[in-house]
């Protein structure tokens, strides 16, 4: 047989051989590559809302980034809050399975499952870097996957503010004194904080914290940062803007999914999600970044916001409460516990390398008298 002869003879072979096995094998999975999914996504904030709803590493660019990478195979019809079920009601519906996805934070969850606070922020924790090295590499991803199997749901980190101003308030902050009978918006873990130095805590969504703070219904309240809170007008409700951000060193945007619809995607599918995701989660920090600081100079020279951190010894109590609010909370629970000594001991692993890192840039190398 000559060498032509039996390359073709070796080809028309091979090519028989897969067609007969591949028949077998191999056509379930073809079938389901070619599956289409259609689902819905609901948010936790209102229509428009820029990082949270709109723009660069927002839910609505994930949702196109899925299409797009998938070839249309994975098409998600995103709905912000109020357009399909009220805002703070995401949870409940994907576990319920009426829709698929919510976007939201985890600490949005509290009342339900007190560690899922650990997945967006914690007080005096881990800022962007740090918490996305605890999320990716330090097994924080895991634990929230284990904390939220009971209830059928499996989350991704989608976005992230970095850190966070602390907050708006009607009257200057100059003591601990200050803050007994305050009446403020807050989340989360500070919350509980917030309340064991008197402070009357309320949890509004973002659409309803302009109204509430103009009118005097709260002293005060925290949003997100520059960019965000005068987007809601904030600056004509209150003029003192603390900038410490002790209660959210960084913060995390939840992208929450029904455990039997993450697990009818295939594996490709999956990959597709995880990547956007994670796309999305770099590039609205980096948009959050690209934008704050020429807000923050607009509220000062045109809005006349007074921008200041608190005072020393009002962070230090703030600080103590926190250690043993959080301790304290722990103890109650095997599942928190967990969570909590995880983020703990990642934070002070990670603070070493901060210490000849990140501190020393800040403090030296990017301050107003270095290199111009």
């Amino acid at each position: 047989m000559t060498n032509i002869k039996r390359r073709d003879f070796l080809t028309k072979s091979a090519i028989g051989a897969a067609a007969t096995g591949a028949g077998v094998i191999a056509a379930p999975s073809i079938v389901r590559a070619q599956e289409t999914f259609n689902w819905k996504m609901t948010n936790a904030y209102g229509p428009g809302s820029p990082f949270y709803v709109t723009g660069p590493g927002s839910p609505e660019d994930f949702c196109k980034r899925v299409t797009e990478m998938s070839n249309g195979r994975l098409n998600i019809q995103h709905f912000a809050a109020g357009e399909l079920i009220p805002a703070l009601e995401g949870f409940d519906a994907v576990q319920a399975g009426t829709v698929e996805m919510n976007a939201a934070n985890a600490y949005f969850w509290a009342g339900k499952i007190f560690a899922a606070q650990y997945f967006t922020t914690v007080p005096f924790g881990l800022n962007f870097q740090g918490v996305n090295a605890w999320l990716y590499h330090g097994g924080g991803l895991e634990l929230w996957h284990e904390v939220y199997q009971p209830y059928g749901l499996v989350a991704f980190p989608m976005g992230n503010t970095g850190v966070q101003m602390t907050g708006w308030f009607r009257e200057p902050i100059e003591s601990l004194d200050d803050f007994n009978g305050l009446k403020m918006r807050i989340p989360g873990l500070a919350g509980k904080v917030y309340q064991q130095i008197g402070v009357e805590v309320k949890l509004l969504p973002g659409g309803e914290i302009f109204p509430a703070l103009e009118r005097g219904v709260i002293d005060a309240a925290e949003f997100v940062g520059p960019y965000q809170d005068r987007r809601l007008g904030l600056q004509k409700a209150a003029k003192y803007y603390y900038t410490t951000g002790w209660h959210e060193p960084s913060n995390v945007t939840e992208l929450l999914i029904n455990q039997k619809a993450w697990e009818s995607l295939p594996a490709d599918l999956q990959a597709i999600v995880k990547n956007a995701a994670q796309a999305c989660n770099l590039d609205s920090h980096s948009w959050c970044e690209a934008n704050n600081a020429a807000a923050l100079r607009d509220l000062v020279e045109n809005f006349g916001v007074t921008a200041q951190t608190l005072p020393d010894d009002v962070v230090t109590k703030l600080k103590d409460i926190t250690k043993d609010t959080l301790e304290a909370e722990a103890a109650k629970d095997p599942i928190t516990k967990k969570v909590h000594d995880s983020f703990m001991a990642f934070r002070d692993t990670h603070r070493e390398w901060a210490a000849i890192s990140e501190k020393p840039y800040h403090g030296i190398i990017s301050s107003k008298g270095g290199m111009s």
